[in-house]
């Protein structure tokens, strides 16, 4: 059988899952699979020779185990290179796990739809995800307080080049041999990531080589500076990173317990080489939402970060990819999507998501629980409930993502929106400090649910170390009916990808309403604007990063597009007036998809060329105001120019005889032509006396005569 393009080969691990072949067939082919499935009972062993044959046949293949996943790709890369082929490329090879997470289960006969799901999921394909590069050369940093640090010191000095800081050291033998540099000082500040650490020193002091009983240093002095690639923290104090577990590079261990400190020992002595990091986040700043003009709107994402990789950068943000750990939170909150979480990319997670939850549903499954879990805690306390308890329901579909703390509004109300029936969560017990971003979104979808007349309590999470108990919980959990599932596809940002699972939701609830109330915080809603007090300054329009708000440039005139509107606030942090509030709304109507006037008045026509400028009712208060009662306006031409557009205000003001910048008129640019013109017209006037001249002379008694 081929799904997803995939020649598929599935095994009931030697009996031990009660796979029924021909209704695996069928849901497979419900599910988008062609031809049949061939059902093996001990592919890794007995009837490997089926896996050899398809490697020779198909140029991909999706293995329905991942226990034996190293033994297939060996063989696969042996009969690769056996065939001579130099180029690397060798059968695409895909692996899913059926057996913990369906097969083994007490509900296993009931699994087939899942199964089914599970396989076509496992299809879908994953692009890579883009990474950066960290180097380590392998300069590493003890920091501890007595002989522990040191010998711990003397343990690496074999395998990096490392430097001993010992912070209140006490009395310590000198060593025989100086095998490592020794100092003392205390660490006032670190920052920085894998490969490129810096620290800051007080009391930094370097030992004294003629120390006999004890070390001793040399005269202390604050603020040293010095860069390492690795740190081994032995100190026992307070962590020098937020979140000292997600910091590359930096090991912590207690320095009380002694497997700890080795097995840090262990793990930092092979941190040299190359390295390439994925590049969890991908941030657009053309539609961050955090500030401008100095004033702030959101801060949801430096709020949630858990390892200080995010940082104010004016009126955007700054998200250092080397020190993101990848949890996520950012884009879980974030409102426009300007933080998008890239590992796996967006796109390749929605289909896995749609793929998961319409192919159970064609196979045959109804309202389903979706559990979102990680590849560590999740992947561990499911694996344990099903080799040591009842497994998973049937009609639990596990989904793996990297981090739990990814998802926000658009994945979850889309999972609601493609027939999941509720979400369960499984959150790691010891990172409890990092929900906070994933709980408000959470009850964001559960207000909208509600709302809308499906009922709240859709949505779980469970933090329970206990794997029995969270088994108990998947059980006992009181199944609600799956909204009717959509089929559309998740194109394009954050936002509409929210409203496109928001819509569904809305056209095919128990209850309507053309607009719903969301609580504050909520990254929909509308702006309104007191009209009696807005000058129609603009200021407004300027300051909002989604466009939400719009001018004309030919008349005063101010609108809004709800749809795009985020609730960020800057728009009414930058009013001059106070004029503005926000109302956190659903606004379903096709209003909220077009422009609405939020005010208009008229232009004011300037009195000395009638051209319309500014607004009629600003013009008419300032002056009002100004008017005969601010020394500058006294009288009435300073007045009028207030009602002149800003060429005609240029000109009044060096019209005025008065004017205090005035000068003497400017001198005539003169030409040769003008000097020659001058000349003729200065000879043509002495011919002319010279004429009249010699006619009077000559005619006199003519003219007596006459």
């Amino acid at each position: 059988m081929r799904l997803g393009g995939k020649r598929l080969l599935v095994c009931d691990c030697e009996g031990t899952m009660p796979l029924d072949g021909a209704a695996l067939t069928k849901a497979c082919r419900a599910a988008g699979g062609e031809g049949e499935l061939e059902l093996n009972t001990q592919l890794c062993r007995a009837q490997l020779d089926n896996f050899q044959h398809a490697l020779g046949k198909e140029a991909a293949l999706l293995v329905a185990c991942t226990q034996e996943a190293p033994l297939f790709s060996e063989i696969a890369a042996e009969a690769h290179a056996a065939e001579g082929d130099e180029s690397g490329d060798g059968p695409a090879l895909a692996f899913v796990n059926i057996r913990e997470r369906a097969g083994w289960s007490d509900e296993a006969a009931q699994a087939t739809p899942k199964i089914a799901a599970l396989l076509a999921e496992a299809a879908v394909e994953v692009p890579p995800t883009r990474s950066v590069e960290l180097k380590s050369e392998g300069i590493c940093l003890v920091y501890g307080r007595g002989e522990q640090a040191l010998e711990a010191a003397m343990q690496l000095a074999g395998r990096l080049e490392v430097t001993v800081l010992l912070d209140r050291p006490g009395e310590i033998l000198p060593p025989d041999v100086m095998d490592v540099p020794i100092f003392r000082g205390r660490i006032r500040e670190a920052k920085g990531r894998l490969g490129a650490f810096g620290v800051t020193v007080d009391g930094y002091a370097a030992a004294v080589p003629s120390a006999r009983h004890a070390l001793t240093f040399e005269r202390p002095r604050d603020g040293a500076f010095s860069e390492c690639d690795l740190i081994l923290d032995l100190s026992g104090g307070t962590p020098l990173f937020q979140a000292p577990e997600k910091r590359d590079g930096y090991l912590r261990a207690d320095p009380g317990d002694p497997v700890a400190v080795q097995k840090a020992l262990f793990e930092i002595a092979d941190m040299v080489g190359e390295y390439e990091k994925p590049l969890y986040v991908r941030y657009d700043a053309e539609i961050c939402v955090h500030a401008r003009n100095q004033k702030v709107g959101c801060n949801r994402c430096l709020d949630v970060c858990p390892t200080g990789a995010i940082t104010s950068a004016g009126d955007q943000v700054a998200i250092d990819p080397f020190v993101c750990a990848g949890c996520g939170s950012c884009a879980s909150v974030c409102p426009t999507g300007a933080a998008t979480y890239q590992y796996p990319p967006v796109d390749a997670l929605f289909e896995r998501l749609r793929v998961l939850l319409s192919r159970y549903r064609e196979a045959g499954g109804e309202s389903p629980v979706l559990l979102l879990h990680d590849g560590r805690h999740g992947h561990e306390a499911i694996a344990l409930l099903g080799r040591a308890g009842r497994g998973l329901p049937a009609d639990v579909l596990p989904f793996a993502i990297n981090e739990v703390t990814m998802v926000g509004l658009d994945f979850l109300s889309a999972a609601l929106a493609y027939g999941a029936g509720q979400i369960c969560i499984l959150a790691d017990p010891r990172r409890q400090e990092e929900l906070a971003g994933l709980a408000g979104q959470i009850g964001l979808v559960e207000a909208v649910m509600d709302g809308l007349g499906y009922g709240s309590g859709r949505i779980h999470v469970f933090s329970e170390p206990d794997p029995e108990k969270i088994e108990t919980a998947l059980y006992d959990l009181q199944r609600a009916a799956a909204p009717p599932a959509g089929s559309f596809l998740t194109l394009g940002g954050k936002r509409t990808r929210s409203l496109l699972a928001l819509r569904h939701l809305h056209d095919n609830a128990p209850q309507r309403p053309d607009v719903l109330a969301l609580p504050p915080g909520a990254p929909f809603g509308e702006v309104t604007v007191d009209t009696a007090g807005c000058t129609m300054c603009l200021a407004c329009v300027s300051a909002c990063p989604t466009g939400a708000l719009k001018d004309d440039p030919d008349r005063p005139w101010l609108g809004f597009n709800e749809e795009a509107c985020v609730q960020c606030g800057l728009c009414r942090v930058t009013c001059p007036e106070s004029v503005i509030a926000l109302a956190p709304r659903l606004n379903f109507t096709e209003e909220a998809r077009g422009t609405v006037v939020k005010n208009r008045q008229e232009p004011f026509l300037c009195i000395r060329c009638g051209r319309p400028f500014g607004v009629q009712a600003t013009i008419e208060y300032i002056t009002e105001r100004l008017a005969g009662k601010n020394p500058m306006f006294a009288g009435m031409e300073q007045v009028e120019r207030i009602m002149m557009c800003d060429d005609c205000r240029v000109i009044a003001q060096f019209d005025d005889p008065n004017a205090p910048l005035r000068g003497p008129e400017r001198p005539r640019t003169r030409t040769t032509d003008d000097d020659l013109r001058e000349r003729e017209i200065e000879q043509a006037r002495a011919r002319l006396l010279a004429d009249r001249a010699q006619d009077g002379g000559d005619g006199g008694n003519d003219t007596g005569t006459a």
